[in-house]
């Protein structure tokens, strides 16, 4: 199973459940907020020093990130295909 569309949604609710806004958890993690949002969003491919950097600031450990992930994408996958996360970018 593929986990990769679901690391950004899995940023967002731990940054959600630790209420702290998306520019300063970029801040905190020195790096940019549309950054940040992008990964979130799905529409970035964050480095692995990116993603060590969030998560340090969450105060969790990569592992916890892709074990939400795994369990959004287990999730998801038990949904009907129209309310699936978009796994290709939309074209506008």
């Amino acid at each position: 199973m593929d986990i990769t569309p679901y690391v950004g949604p899995a940023f967002r609710l731990l940054r959600e459940r630790a209420e702290v806004s998306q520019e300063d958890l970029a801040f905190r993690a020195g790096l940019d907020r549309t950054y940040v949002s992008g990964i979130e969003r799905g529409r970035r491919n964050p480095s692995l020093k990116s993603m060590q950097r969030l998560a340090a600031e969450l105060s969790v450990s990569l592992d916890q990130v892709f074990v939400l992930a795994r369990k959004l994408a287990v999730e998801d996958d038990e949904l009907p295909a129209q309310r699936r996360v978009r796994k290709t970018p939309a074209r506008g």
